[in-house]
């Protein structure tokens, strides 16, 4: 007892206690998250990564390299997740047309099914955000807040999509695109992957729930359109005094002409 009473004293107990711990919750949330993925790509069989890797060889490879470990021209997409991949093709953003600033939104290239295996070979190289299901996409219960959704929006994307979703100008020729029309899904997606230039909104800094709110929100404002008339791009009180005064401007100078016109 004396002897284990003084190894409890030793200076490095409280170090090696610590390291325990740390290894002990790495190992639990390691677990939990495999479990996850397992979870989530059930509905994934070896014939559909099979071809996904097929399909990403013949379209994806030259940018991306082989095994998706990425070159000078594209990244690594080794642990991105099944949503990355759903998002950028299912959007057409992917294969990118041109190199430029940011990829442009186009016509999708492929069809939903060869998406979804693309999605699950680029998923089987490392753990990463799983398609959304149906039921974190369904805002139709009681419990979604579609006003507190707004609220989430105005705080964490107004500032690049607009207080309105009609998106925005960034810096170095890059922009934030409108939220008009664009599916539940993958406004999900690019919550949780951060295409582009957003922020990547993971589960802890934005909850399922809440995530459920803004889209919510978004299609709640695109159902009502513009009640008052002409948006003029929803920019707010800068483009309707533009407006404004150029048009005011317009008039005055009209005016003029005719006044001058009358005297003569």
């Amino acid at each position: 007892m004396k002897a284990l009473s003084q190894r409890r004293r030793h200076p490095l107990a409280a170090i090696a206690l610590l390291l325990m711990g740390l290894l002990l919750t790495g190992g639990i949330y390691a677990v939990a998250s495999n479990a996850n993925e397992a979870k989530a790509q059930t509905s994934v069989s070896a014939s559909d990564i099979e071809e996904g890797e097929k399909l990403f060889v013949a379209n994806c490879a030259t940018c991306h390299g082989m095994g998706a470990a990425g070159t000078e021209d594209g990244p690594s997409l080794i642990g991105v997740g099944a949503a990355s991949v759903d998002f950028q093709v299912g959007t057409g953003r992917m294969p990118l047309q041109m190199q430029g600033p940011q990829a442009l939104q186009k016509p999708v290239q492929f069809t939903e099914e060869q998406i979804q295996q693309m999605a699950a070979y680029v998923a089987s190289l490392g753990a990463g955000p799983a398609i959304p299901s149906e039921e974190l996409l369904d805002t139709s219960g009681e419990e979604v807040d579609p006003a507190a959704g707004g609220e989430l929006f105005r705080v964490n994307c107004a500032m690049c999509h607009n207080a309105a979703a009609a998106g925005g100008a960034l810096t170095r020729g890059k922009f934030a695109p409108t939220l008009e029309g664009v599916t539940e899904k993958h406004i999900y997606e690019a919550m949780v992957t951060g295409p582009q230039n957003m922020p990547v909104f993971s589960d802890a800094n934005i909850t399922p729930e809440d995530k459920q709110d803004i889209i919510a929100f978004l299609k709640i404002i695109e159902e009502q359109g513009s009640p008052g008339g002409a948006d003029l791009g929803s920019l707010g009180p800068v483009s309707e005094g533009l407006f404004i005064w150029v048009a005011g401007l317009g008039v005055i100078i009209a005016f003029t002409v005719w006044l001058t016109s009358r005297s003569s």
